[in-house]
């Protein structure tokens, strides 16, 4: 093989991803790599929130019809937008060493959640984002904010926000850390961060060629991490539909997990907080989903989708 298509959206973050990606093949496999812009429905769809539309498969659809369709060899994804259930024919070959996986607080004024006078308007859609800041802090004023991260930022600039929440990792990997004032990444006891954020994940066409030249892209770190965060949110059903926070760090031979679902409003939540030895990583996301659906999470998840759809 001596030429690699990557599919990417056009997005500023999507092809820092995709020119990362690019490069780390060409250095280790001296073929040439091309990359193929598109839009998905996502990028063209900004004015409904995510949950209200199909979810985190609007940003990749399009991407895995054209690999399909035998016009592109690869796509990267931030895996926390990567459906937990591929189409046939694709293979999820590798997930990149991670970047930091907090949620970061945006803003022009105020350095920390503490700090945001009573009623502050916050921008997010995420929902795991907007259940977290009202158990915390039920009195400010959450409002939705789709588009890309520049996007996100000129709205904030323009005094349409007090602060805006934003995953750390795309912000850092831009550069864009250093526009605003203050950029504070929230503790993950204060937020949890959603599975898979701050990692980049390979999807290809499923033929062995393909897979092998690609595997070295795989960081065993971030696996371990990831599959007891995404087998977690496969075993829920929940995609950005309803609110589920769930991350794993691994710390040596142990692994600290911790997760929550509940309602967007944060008035009703299930949280826990672990401690696993790494031997245990490739069945416990579905252990703790199960030990949760045990304690009612699928009918909790149930009600919150209901919220959602209302409130969205």
């Amino acid at each position: 093989m001596k030429k690699m298509t990557i599919a990417t959206r056009g997005s500023a973050l999507a092809l820092w991803q995709s020119e990362h990606i690019k490069s780390e093949i060409e250095k280790e496999h001296g073929i040439e790599v091309e990359l193929k812009v598109m839009k998905t429905k996502g990028d063209i769809i900004l004015d409904t929130p995510l949950a209200k539309i199909g979810g985190k498969g609007l940003f990749t659809k399009e991407l895995e019809v054209d690999m399909l369709n035998g016009n592109s060899e690869l796509a990267v994804h931030s895996l926390k937008d990567v459906p937990m259930h591929l189409p046939e024919g694709l293979n999820f070959v590798a997930v990149t060493k991670r970047e930091t996986e907090n949620d970061a607080l945006v803003s022009e004024k105020y350095a920390s959640i503490e700090e945001l006078p009573k009623g502050s308007k916050i921008g997010t859609t995420s929902l795991r984002r907007r259940m977290q800041l009202l158990i915390l802090r039920p009195d400010l004023e959450i409002l939705s904010l789709r588009g890309n991260v520049n996007t996100r930022l000129r709205k904030l600039k323009e005094g349409e926000f007090d602060a805006i929440i934003l995953a750390s990792a795309g912000l850092k990997r831009l550069g864009l850390d250093k526009d605003v004032k203050y950029v504070t990444n929230i503790d993950k006891d204060v937020m949890i961060p959603a599975a898979g954020q701050g990692v980049l994940g390979v999807e290809c066409i499923d033929k062995p060629e393909i897979v092998e030249k690609l595997s070295f892209l795989n960081d065993e770190r971030s696996m371990i991490e990831t599959t007891i965060e995404r087998d977690f949110v496969r075993v829920l059903e929940g995609g950005c539909q309803v609110p589920i926070g769930m991350n794993a760090e691994l710390d040596g031979d142990k692994v600290i997990i911790k997760a929550i679902i509940g309602m967007p409003d944060g008035s009703e939540y299930l949280k826990e907080e672990l401690i696993i030895s790494k031997d245990e990583y490739k069945d416990f996301g579905v252990k703790l989903a199960n030990n949760m659906i045990e304690k009612g999470a699928k009918e909790l998840l149930k009600r919150a989708e209901e919220m959602a759809n209302h409130i969205l």
